[in-house]
């Protein structure tokens, strides 16, 4: 037997094993309209899921809000927190997942904060009060954000069972899970409905009545 035919069956195993698929995940809220800013997590129904690498996430601060608005990382991914503005501004959280406060500053983070325990942390400005964000820390490398369609897409899930949830900043009460098994390859769909109440902007100061 060839060389080259010794090796057809080992690439046709290592493409099998390394395929996988994504999950187009749906969205609403109780009266059925697509639902912006909702997190999509997947785990493995068979344990914790495995880690990946985790690079640096971004959640800016541009025209004086938090961008974006909710954000996902999986458990240990640090997170900066550039001031894109040219006023000052001191992030901080009292969540038990994750205390911390960056004091005043602009421009690039002075430091990175890694979001190490699962669980909901509100980021706010100890100077400008309306500015209010959210992180969900999730132990899954599996997830997503739905877009103003209301559409989140998983990409790269491997084929197995998998519990599928849905959380959004401004859910009444928690959706329950999905359970799922997930093919090889492919494109899957799933949808939930979140029953959540609308964000309600808060006053903005203009820039000339600030201090900071």
């Amino acid at each position: 037997m060839s060389r080259r035919a010794r090796l057809l069956p080992l690439l046709a195993l290592a493409a099998g094993t390394s395929a996988a698929a994504t999950l187009d995940v749906t969205v609403v809220d109780a009266a059925g309209a697509p639902l912006a800013d909702a997190v999509v997590h997947a785990t493995p129904a068979s344990g914790p899921a495995e880690a990946r690498g985790k690079p640096v996430a971004v959640i800016e601060q541009v025209d004086r809000e938090f961008v974006p608005y909710v954000s996902v990382v999986q458990a240990g991914t640090a997170v900066a927190f550039p001031n894109r503005d040219a006023i000052l501004h001191h992030v901080y959280s009292f969540s038990p997942a994750k205390p911390f406060e960056i004091k005043l500053y602009t421009g690039d983070s002075p430091t990175q904060i890694v979001f190490d325990k699962q669980g909901v942390v509100t980021l706010g400005c100890n100077i400008h009060d309306w500015m209010v964000a959210y992180v969900l820390v999730v132990g899954t490398p599996h997830f997503g954000r739905t877009d103003a369609k209301g559409v989140a897409r998983i990409r790269d899930v491997p084929a197995g069972a998998f519990e599928l949830r849905a959380w959004h900043p401004h859910q009444r009460a928690h959706a329950a899970p999905h359970t799922m098994a997930v093919e090889a390859a492919g494109t899957q769909r799933a949808a939930f409905v979140v029953d959540a109440a609308p964000r309600k902007p808060k006053y903005k100061p203009p820039l000339d009545r600030l201090k900071y």
